[in-house]
């Protein structure tokens, strides 16, 4: 997972750029997102660039003693993008003021005399690499002022970008539509799809092989998780898996191609009028997938009913409600329509879906229940509000599965995930690291993966005991409990050293007295940080544990998860809305009787109205003595 404070650091950044540019050019926020997002794509695909030469460079043969430089196709063969020297980010920022004596010339021998057009041609150079890149890149850089460009390129120059990882265009555009052109980001319910949402939706299809669909793939965030889902098996993505995409915005499409690229992935990418998912299978994949994943508009209305009907082909459950406009009355189940049928006989499907399809009657509750009886819906999940960067609505993860188990065949895993999150602030939530492996937990249960589990459970001791020396505690994992605790006592310990630190610092008068405090004090900060994280994987690890035990036994949580079977879904006339099934989280039991409290809260109440009837006579007698 990302460091937050690197994308609140980069974020700020960013302002910095936009303010920057809305101060000194004529460009508007949705003309100077593109340019913007251009540096940042060098900046990034700079820091890929060197991770990947520092790796070529080791134990690289030699000739004179010398190590042999590296190549084009060195790069091609780790699946990373190449660099000219032209197109590397270190270049166009140390180059002089006067630009014309850095003796820069295209690929046609022209001086370049401007910043601006060393930038374009670099981009153009970087295209030259890739050809999923070609004409995609922004080439408008002669726009602005050396002065201004140079400042840009500084404000992003920092190491933040390569801390972010994931879907960082898909972020960092979100941000630009976010604070200066919402309308953008809220059309037809179209929004970046948050890092732990995707990542989640990866984990549980787990895309190993074969062909990956996204016909709604925005900046590729989808592609992107999965690739790096591949990778950390020990695979190569571009091997391994074959991405298609659909995005009918053409802007999102570049998003799309341009973050694939400084990933080092490839993808084949439709947009434009031929990308419209609700007419067309552009890459005619019906029955072909392995895996779809997606994050589709939500509640869209006015699409066409013919048009919707011309392809009843990827609607094996029939045309949902038409209005009397003879438009569609709301999209979603032609969107987990065309997710079912895409897939092949063993294929797996993930996607975030607004709350209220759980739920929608009319044709929907019948489109629902013929997927219900197919034995392919696999698992929904419900989701909190505010995991959305722009917008605060709950939504529902579902997937399906054309290859269960036998034992789950006629089955469904519900888990109501809207109380278990970490809050980032007081608009965002995510779910962190240990909760994303807690939550793919549960569905290894339920699909009998022990083992899965069981390896989760180590991986948390180990981490644990391994954490225990590096803080200094004398310890190892007895249970999780006690290992939780004892982290827990070591951070208030520290946390009230610090207390005392702040203290001593804000009394010491000599600031050369104070420096080697403020320096104990950081350092000290530092630590509580570390230890904090170790502190909330010691809580998750309470949570999975007290929950399925150390060896890993399904049960059904109240509040949380319950496997249902068909029959169960019919008995609530096919809703497929997490909480009813789950109910509510279980409380304690405090010993006292229902009906005798309630009494006593009554007879407390009665009490308590007689008094304010007293109080309310006495002000009233001592108002009117006091106007007479």
């Amino acid at each position: 997972m990302a460091n937050q404070s690197s994308i609140k650091q980069l974020e700020e950044d960013l302002w910095a750029s936009a303010d920057t540019l809305r101060a000194n050019s004529k460009l508007n926020s949705n003309q100077y997102c593109m340019p913007v997002l251009g540096l940042i794509f060098l900046k990034y695909a700079y820091g890929r660039f060197k991770k990947v030469e520092s790796e070529l460079l080791i134990d690289r043969p030699k000739r004179n003693g010398v190590p042999l430089p590296v190549t084009e196709r060195d790069f091609q063969a780790k699946s990373a993008l190449y660099l000219p020297r032209e197109a590397q980010y270190d270049f166009l920022l140390n180059l002089p003021e006067n630009i014309a004596s850095a003796n820069v010339t295209d690929e046609e021998g022209r001086l370049l005399s401007k910043l601006g057009d060393v930038v374009n041609y670099s981009m153009r150079l970087i295209e030259q690499q890739s050809e999923h890149l070609k004409g995609i890149l922004p080439k408008t850089y002669n726009d602005f002022s050396n002065e201004l460009l140079a400042k840009l390129l500084r404000i992003f120059n920092n190491d933040k970008l390569e801390d972010v990882g994931g879907d960082i265009l898909g972020r960092i555009f979100e941000y630009f539509t976010g604070k200066f052109a919402k309308s953008v980001a809220d059309d037809d319910g179209a929004f970046f799809t948050p890092k732990s949402l995707v990542q989640m939706i990866v984990n549980i299809i787990e895309p190993k092989h074969g062909t990956v669909l996204d016909p709604a793939c925005g900046s590729g965030g989808m592609f992107v998780q999965s690739g790096d889902f591949v990778n950390s098996k020990g695979m190569n993505a571009n091997s391994a898996l074959t991405f298609y995409g659909q995005e009918k915005a053409d802007f999102n499409a570049h998003l799309c191609l341009m973050n694939m690229a400084v990933h080092g992935l490839n993808a084949k990418i439709k947009s434009g009028d031929e990308a419209n998912t609700y007419a067309y299978d552009s890459h005619n994949l019906l029955g072909s997938c392995d895996f779809v994943m997606a994050n589709p508009p939500f509640n869209v209305n006015g699409v066409d009913s013919a048009t919707a009907s011309a392809n009843m082909d990827r609607l094996p459950f029939g045309l949902p409600s038409v209005n009397k406009a003879d438009e569609i009355s709301n999209a979603n189940y032609l969107w987990i329509q065309y997710f079912y049928s895409f897939l092949n006989e063993t294929g797996r499907a993930g996607f975030v879906m607004a709350s209220s399809a759980t739920d929608s009657q009319s044709k929907d509750k019948s489109i629902r229940e013929q997927l219900v009886r197919s034995g392919n819906v696999d698992c929904l999940i419900s989701v909190a509000n505010n995991f959305f960067y722009t917008l605060s609505l709950p939504c529902t993860l579902w997937f399906f599965d054309k290859n269960k188990g036998e034992a789950i065949r006629d089955k469904v895993l519900f888990i109501d995930a809207r109380n278990y999150y970490t809050v980032i602030d007081k608009t965002l939530n995510e779910w962190n690291e240990w909760q994303m492996k807690n939550l793919n937990a549960i569905v290894w249960l339920y699909r009998g993966e022990i083992d899965k589990y069981q390896a989760l459970i180590s991986s948390y001791v180990l981490a644990l005991n391994e954490n225990f020396h590096v803080f200094d505690i004398d310890a190892e994992v007895s249970t999780c409990a006690d290992a939780h605790n004892r982290f827990s006592e070591k951070l208030a310990e520290l946390k009230s050293q610090q207390k005392e630190l702040a203290t001593k610092i804000k009394t010491t008068k000599k600031r050369k007295d104070k420096e080697p405090l403020k320096e104990e004090l950081a350092e000290l900060e530092a630590t509580i940080s570390e230890l904090e994280s170790v502190v909330e994987m010691a809580t998750q690890f309470v949570w999975l544990a007290d929950k399925f035990g150390e060896k890993g036994e399904y049960r059904d949580i109240p509040g949380l998860c319950r496997i249902a079977s068909i029959e169960d879904i019919e008995a609530k006339q096919f809703s497929l809305t997490p909480g009813a099934y789950t109910g509510a989280e279980e409380v304690a039991d405090d010993g006292v009787d229902f009906t005798t409290r309630m009494k006593e809260i009554h007879a407390e109440l009665e009490k308590l109205q007689k008094q304010s009837a007293e109080i309310f006579a006495i002000i009233k007698a001592n108002e009117s003595l006091l106007w007479k």
